[in-house]
């Protein structure tokens, strides 16, 4: 999962209080630990625990191979915001080359953003955080498919 930069302010004013990489996605997964998820339509998908929603959107992304990863980011030098989303969660501002080596071998969603400089490598499809805000009242009465409201008729 990327962060906007709003995401990102909004997860540290309600959950992590820091505004280190580690702290803020920690803080963001368990978060997602207890949350149910919510897809609004194909793109958008909310999770909430009742009392806060994170908001995201899904990504345009490719299954490649490692290897194939490797050859799309062989030519950046700069530092890039890279997360890889698998049994275990990295987050790093590092190079592209440098963080790749440090996951396992495998086909995994990709997506690069070279104008943000963030790159997302992971077992599960990418999302983008665009906004963490308190649940609203449709959110907080969902369960499962259906919506009940709180009279008690559907």
């Amino acid at each position: 999962m990327l962060l906007t930069n709003h995401a990102k302010e909004r997860i540290i004013k309600r959950l992590s209080k820091s505004r280190r990489y580690e702290r803020i996605y920690s803080a963001l997964l368990d978060f997602l630990k207890g949350t149910e998820k919510i897809e609004v339509n194909d793109r958008i998908v909310i999770f909430t625990d009742k009392r806060k929603s994170l908001v995201c959107s899904k990504l345009e992304w490719r299954k490649l191979p490692t290897e194939e990863i490797f050859g799309k980011v062989e030519d950046i030098e700069e530092a890039y915001e890279c997360v890889f989303w698998g049994d275990k969660k990295i987050v790093r501002k590092t190079t592209p080359r440098k963080f790749l080596s440090e996951i396992p071998d495998g086909s995994f969603y990709f997506y690069i953003n070279r104008e943000k400089r963030v790159i997302y490598v992971g077992e599960e499809e990418p999302l983008l955080a665009i906004t963490f805000r308190p649940a609203k009242r449709k959110e907080r009465d969902y369960v499962g498919i259906t919506n009940i409201s709180p009279k008690g008729s559907s």
